[in-house]
C-alpha cells in the first residue's frame, strides 16, 4: 500500500480538548489492521483525527520493514514528518509498526527527532504515547513488548477501508522461516487467533456494512496448528460463513503446504468463499525452492494447481514470483518463465529479490547484480502481460458480478468496482456505467471493452 494520509470511511468522534493527530497507514494489509485498531484506540481515548498533518498535535506513521524499498518509502514518510515538525506544522512524531520493531533504538539513532517508537506488539499502548507526548512528560521514548502467545484482539478498530469490505487478520507471524524472509523477526512466531474470536470480529464488522471479508495472515493455510494441534481453517471457513450481511469471503496468503483436500472441496462447494485463492509461490525451480527454503518442489506445486482447477470453477489463482535470487542462472530462470507461460496464471507479481541483511539469503553467495534482477522482472512481466491481456479479451461479450468500490472522479453515472478474480488494492479493476449504482452494492455487468489490465463493463442486473 503506499504512502497516504488516511482517513476513516464514516465520520469519527467530535471534537476534544484531548488533542489532534493525523495518521499514516503503510505496507500489508496485516499491518493495515494494526492501523486501524490503533486509531480506534485513540478515538476511544478522546483524541480528534484530522486529514491531514498540517496543524495537528501530533503524526503516527506506522511503517513497513518488510524489504528495502518499503524500508526506504518509510524512511522518506517519516522524513516528509518530521521536517514539517522542524517548521512548527506539527508538534511531534510518533513512528510505530515494522520498520519500528526490525530497527528499534537503531531507528532513533539515524532520526533523532522522532518523539517515540511503538513497535508491533507495543500498539495497544499508543495512546499512552500519545499522552506523554501532547503532555510533555519526559518519559521513556520507545515501547517494544516481546510477541504474545495469543494474537492482539482486534476488534475496536477504526477503519480506513470502504465501508463495505475489510480485512480480517485471523492469525500473527510465520514459523516458515524462508531464507529471503525477515517477518518472524519483526512478527514473531505462528499464533493463532481462536475461531471464536475472529467470528465475534467478523460479526462486528458485517454490523458495521461489511460484505467482503478479505482474510489475511501471514501464513493463512496453518491457521490452528500451534492452538489445536492441526489446521483449522475449515472449521473457521463454516463459521464465517453463517455470519449474516456476509457476501464474499476471500482468502490470501496461502501458503501451498497445508492447502489441503478438505480446504479446497469446502471452497469448491461454497457460496461465499469466492474462487480466489491467493498463492505464494515465488520460484518453480526445485534448486531455487530449495535455496528459498520453500519446503515445496516443481512436482507438487504442479500437482496442486491442476487440483485447484480440476475440482473449483473457475479459479483465480494469483501469485508472487522472486527473480534473481542468490545464485538464480539464466537456466533457471527460463524454466520460470516457461512455467509461467504454461500455467496462464490469472493474476500474477514479479518481485526483485531485495537484500535483507539480516535474514539467511543474505549469506548466500553469488548475488546478482541489480540490472540483471531488473531485466529479468521486466523480461518476465512481459510474458504474463500478453497472458493477461488475452485473458482480458475474452472476457467481452461475458457477463460478471461486480463489487463497486468507488465512483470514478469527475465522471457522473461511472463507478470503479471489481469481480471475484479481483482482491482490492491489489488486482485489476472494472469501470461500471449504469443507474442507481453506489458503492457497497453487487452488479451484474456486461464487459464491452478492456482497457490494458482492466474491464470495462455495463450495468445489465438491479444492485443488490
Amino acid at each position: 500500500m503506499s504512502s497516504t494520509i488516511r482517513q476513516p470511511s464514516r465520520s469519527s468522534s467530535p471534537p476534544s480538548a484531548k488533542g489532534s493527530y493525523s495518521f499514516v497507514s503503510l505496507g500489508c494489509p496485516k499491518n493495515l489492521v494494526d492501523s486501524e485498531r490503533m486509531l480506534g484506540l485513540l478515538q476511544l481515548d478522546g483524541y480528534t483525527l484530522v486529514p491531514a498533518p498540517a496543524g495537528a498535535d501530533f503524526v503516527v506513521v506506522n511503517t513497513c520493514g518488510f524489504i528495502e524499498r518499503a524500508r526506504d518509502e518509510s524512511y522518506a514518510t517519516i522524513r516528509e514528518m518530521l521536517d514539517m515538525k522542524r517548521s512548527g506544522q506539527i508538534r511531534g512524531v510518533i513512528v510505530s509498526g515494522c520498520l519500528a520493531e526490525r530497527e528499534k533504538e537503531k531507528l532513533l539513532e539515524t532520526l533523532p527527532e522522532i518523539d517515540h517508537l511503538v513497535g508491533v506488539f507495543g500498539r495497544e499502548e499508543v495512546t499512552r504515547v500519545a499522552d506523554r507526548l501532547v503532555g510533555h512528560l519526559d518519559e521513556q521514548r520507545t515501547v517494544f513488548r516481546p510477541a504474545p502467545t495469543r494474537p492482539l484482539v482486534d476488534r475496536g478498530r477504526l477503519r480506513i477501508t470502504p465501508k463495505h469490505f475489510a480485512f480480517l487478520k485471523i492469525s500473527e507471524g510465520c514459523d516458515r522461516l524462508c531464507t529471503f524472509c525477515a517477518i518472524p523477526k519483526m512478527r514473531g512466531k505462528h499464533a493463532t487467533k481462536p475461531i471464536e474470536e475472529v467470528v465475534a470480529e467478523a460479526r462486528e464488522l458485517a454490523a458495521d456494512g461489511v460484505r467482503e471479508l478479505v482474510i489475511v495472515a501471514q501464513d493463512t493455510t496453518y491457521y490452528g496448528m500451534d492452538l489445536y494441534g492441526e489446521p483449522r481453517l475449515v472449521e473457521l471457513l463454516r463459521e464465517l460463513e453463517h455470519v449474516e450481511g456476509i457476501d464474499w469471503i476471500r482468502l490470501m496468503y496461502l501458503y501451498p503446504m497445508y492447502l489441503g483436500d478438505d480446504l479446497i472441496e469446502h471452497i469448491a462447494r461454497s457460496e461465499k468463499i469466492v474462487p480466489y485463492l491467493d498463492l505464494p509461490l515465488q520460484h518453480i525451480n526445485d534448486t531455487m525452492l530449495r535455496r528459498m527454503q520453500r519446503r515445496v518442489d516443481r512436482r507438487s506445486t504442479e500437482e496442486l494447481l491442476a487440483k485447484l482447477r480440476d475440482r473449483i470453477d473457475n479459479p483465480a489463482l494469483p501469485t508472487p514470483f522472486i527473480v534473481g535470487f542468490p545464485g538464480e542462472t539464466d537456466e533457471q530462470f527460463d524454466e520460470l518463465s516457461a512455467f509461467v507461460a504454461e500455467q496462464h496464471f490469472e493474476r500474477m507479481g514479479v518481485f526483485t529479490y531485495s537484500y535483507e541483511p539480516d535474514t539467511p539469503a543474505a549469506r548466500l553467495g553469488e548475488h546478482l547484480p541489480e540490472e540483471v534482477k531488473d531485466s529479468r522482472r521486466e523480461r518476465l512481466m512481459q510474458v504474463q502481460q500478453s497472458i493477461a491481456f488475452a485473458r482480458n479479451n475474452a472476457q467481452v461479450g461475458r457477463q460478471v458480478e461486480v463489487l463497486l468500490d468507488q465512483p470514478v472522479p469527475d465522471e457522473p453515472g461511472a463507478w470503479i468496482g471489481r469481480t471475484a478474480a479481483d482482491a482490492p488494492d491489489v488486482d485489476s479493476v472494472v469501470y461500471v456505467t449504469g443507474k442507481k449504482l453506489r458503492a457497497g452494492k453487487i452488479v451484474r455487468c456486461e464487459i464491452v471493452a478492456t482497457s490494458e489490465y482492466d474491464l470495462v463493463g455495463v450495468a445489465v442486473g438491479k444492485p443488490r
